[in-house]
């Protein structure tokens, strides 16, 4: 008897227990929804989660889950923003006068959109250089590095310990020796095989090094999510890059994963001054020490707006994103582009994981007539992700979207061009992790020129293409199906 009165009330103290579990997962459910404002995807991943495994998922949802403090913590971002104002009221007012204009109105549209939605300064006196694969690109920075005479400034997400590494640190530190200022910045997460001993040797010879989010300092904190994904390069403040392409061998193609297929381009002219500024607000907010503004030595020095010199007339702005921006200008980018295009949409990504608004954008377009493909891995880098992208594809097949899969290696490059003129050029994926989680900057170009050398470049991968037909997604096994369910419900963690 006495047994089965302690066996009734362990499990009535198990029950209790549980209750208390669950109204706390309730509770923190509910938190969720109003201060996350998340997506209803996100919602309902998280909502399983906390459900099946409240306590283990609770420290899961901390970790990697919880993003309601970035607005906050990531506001000091925007200090610089505010006080180097006149460069964008300068663009503005450039756009308004109509002097400064793409070849067409819904170039002119564009621009002033994107200046609104939180871009940058608009330039119209360039030189643009695309790079569509390894070798010119690191021959050309290699060269412009070598020939800084008052400073370079990087920002990469993952500089690698290997032979062009080697390269790219003696040019530094040689620099940096003979007075040059260098400022080198990079992902913590992305720096983990990265060239200890070399940044050592680069902060003796009096270069500055800093790591964005140090994982030791963040291990408790959702900011692990928050990874510095940009790949920026300034020198001398008159040539700048803005890349898919981190430093290391495999970006040559000398890795695991074979051919490497990637985008970059150089920008000589006005076009580097918002790379800088760029540069100066993750430096500023990395280091805790603000560029001055008002300091007009520092100013002239590191922006030199150049009237006299004519680099040539390429136009373009630069486009940031991250968890400090309240609506994300990249996303509002890739909107924009889909939905300018009339004619043709070509997009290369390794991720295909769009937000539900980037994928009923396409999907409109496709409906409306407008030849959107898309070219994205037949390899995975990461497997999860590569099953959310065939499930994505399936559904964008089904709607006129065309999906080819790349057959030559590994394609990285992240590019979106309409219409052969309306070209971006970048570090942000199509994926939630860039739209919602990442630090990204594309470079926004108004080109035909431009435009012209990437649709030919997407039209000349299409030789190493497979193209991926709705019957293939159709005859995936049990298992693959199996796995594009589990992805389907973590898709937002992608």
């Amino acid at each position: 008897m006495d047994l089965l009165v302690n066996e009734a009330t362990i499990l009535n103290i198990f029950g209790e227990l549980f209750a208390v579990i669950m109204w706390i997962s309730a509770i923190l459910i509910l938190i969720m929804i109003f201060l996350e404002r998340s997506d209803p995807k996100t919602i309902a991943m998280w909502t399983v989660i906390l459900l099946f495994i409240p306590v283990i998922g609770f420290f899961i949802y901390l970790c990697f889950g919880q993003t309601f403090y970035q607005r906050r913590q990531f506001a000091i971002k925007n200090i610089s923003d505010h006080e180097l104002a006149y460069l964008k009221a300068e663009a503005l007012e450039e756009l308004n006068k109509g002097s400064v204009t793409p070849d067409d109105e819904r170039g002119l549209h564009f621009a002033r959109a994107m200046l609104e939605a939180g871009g940058s300064t608009y330039s119209n006196n360039n030189d643009l250089r695309l790079y569509t694969i390894g070798d010119p690109f690191f021959k050309d920075i290699l060269n412009d590095l070598r020939g800084a005479k008052k400073f370079i400034h990087l920002e990469y997400y993952i500089i690698r310990n290997d032979k062009v590494t080697n390269e790219f640190m003696d040019i530094l530190i040689d620099k940096a020796k003979n007075g040059v200022e260098v400022k080198l910045m990079v992902d913590a997460v992305g720096f983990n095989n990265g060239p200890k001993k070399r940044i050592k040797e680069l902060r003796k010879a009096g270069g500055e090094f800093k790591l964005f989010h140090r994982a030791i300092t963040v291990l408790l904190s959702p900011r692990k999510q928050n990874r510095n994904h940009r790949k920026l390069a300034v020198i001398d403040g008159t040539i700048g890059y803005v890349s898919g392409f981190n430093i290391g061998d495999e970006y040559l193609g000398k890795g695991s994963m074979g051919f490497w297929r990637d985008t970059g381009v150089r920008v000589e002219g006005n076009g580097a001054i918002p790379i800088n500024t760029r540069f100066f607000m993750d430096w500023g907010y990395a280091t805790k020490n603000q560029l001055d503004a008002t300091d007009a030595e520092k100013i002239d020095r590191y922006f030199p707006i150049d009237k006299s010199t004519n680099y040539g007339n390429g136009i373009m702005q630069l486009i940031s994103g991250g968890p400090d921006t309240k609506n994300n200008p990249i996303e509002l980018q890739y909107l924009k582009l889909i939905n300018t295009a009339r004619k043709t949409l070509y997009i290369h990504t390794p991720y295909l994981v769009p937000s539900s608004e980037v994928q009923k954008a396409l999907i409109i377009s496709a409906c409306s007539g407008v030849d959107v493909r898309i070219i994205m891995p037949d390899q995975p880098d990461h497997m999860f992700v590569f099953w959310v992208g065939i499930l994505n594809a399936g559904e964008l097949l089904e709607n006129g979207v065309r999906i080819y899969q790349y057959k030559k290696g590994f394609v990285h490059s992240k590019t979106l061009v309409a219409d052969s003129e309306f070209c971006s050029v970048g570090s942000a994926n199509l994926d939630q992790r860039s739209m919602r989680l990442n630090f990204e900057t594309n470079a926004m170009i108004y080109s035909n020129e431009i435009g012209n050398q990437m649709t030919a470049a997407f039209l000349e991968d299409l030789e190493y293409c497979e193209e991926y037909s709705i019957d293939d997604f159709r005859k995936l096994t049990i298992w693959d199906n199996f796995k594009i369910s589990i992805a389907r419900l973590f898709s937002p963690l992608a």
